[in-house]
């Protein structure tokens, strides 16, 4: 072992923008990757919402890869290895959310294998899997994510117990934010999003805004803005081209 100076190498963006339906995920993280990539066809979503990806064909000529359920974690890395492959810089994962709570995601295995503790054992491996091939990739990685409105127990003045809400949260397993560079919230549906984490320090204490291609343009920088690491050769998949209308 010994010590080395630190530095930083350029990295991989994975970036994550969650809210609840209608608010503007897919046209947000649209925008995003076009000024990451300033090429659409170098652009891929992996639509779970029923091809609902298709909607913004108007803004260029992107790449759609349609999922049907059930929505087990293999089925996203396979996903993920045929976008990789055919040579995408961004994919867009629209949404993750279907992994954890969709048919055949890992809450509904989880139920299948008799939903007792022991059997996140055999579940939790599954997801991490999924993650890790995020986390892996050498293509730019956008999610999105479905919010809900959370509730807990509290104690009223009476000394009653009353459901307490408290906000929106992500529709996956908890802690997926950790693995972020950065996270956007959607707040409302004029696409207004607000950040919860940001190691890139270039949103820090900033009002809300709208995410736009410049959004996408400064993050890439940010990710530009260090030693050059080997990249990994790339081969042709086979993704389906939407047509600009």
């Amino acid at each position: 072992m010994q010590l080395e100076k630190a530095k930083r190498e350029q990295i991989k963006l994975r970036i994550g923008i969650s809210g609840p339906s209608g608010f503007g995920k897919t046209y947000s993280a649209l925008k995003m990757a076009y000024g990451m990539t300033n090429d659409h066809s170098k652009i891929a979503i992996i639509d779970t919402e029923n091809g609902s990806a298709s909607l913004y064909t108007h803004l260029g000529t992107y790449n759609t890869l349609l999922m049907e359920g059930p929505f087990p974690p293999e089925k996203y890395i396979e996903a993920i290895e045929i976008c990789e492959k055919a040579g995408m810089e961004v994919i867009i994962i629209d949404s993750i959310s279907h992994e954890w709570n969709g048919r055949g995601g890992c809450l509904q295995i989880h139920e299948k294998l008799g939903g007792r503790f022991q059997d996140w054992g055999k579940v939790t491996p599954r997801h991490q899997a999924f993650i890790d091939k995020i986390l892996a990739s050498h293509c730019h990685i956008i999610t999105t994510a479905r919010r809900k409105v959370g509730y807990s127990m509290g104690i009223g003045a009476n000394g009653k117990i009353n459901v307490v809400k408290y906000g929106t949260k992500e529709i996956t397993r908890e802690g997926f934010e950790y693995e972020l560079t950065v996270n956007f919230e959607l707040i409302n549906e004029d696409h207004l999003v607000k950040v919860s984490k940001d190691r890139t320090g270039l949103f820090i204490n900033k009002p809300d805004f709208i995410i736009n291609s410049s959004t996408g343009r400064k993050l890439v920088s940010w990710a530009n803005n260090g030693v050059e690491v080997d990249q990994t050769n790339m081969h042709e998949g086979v993704v389906k081209q939407v047509d600009v209308i």
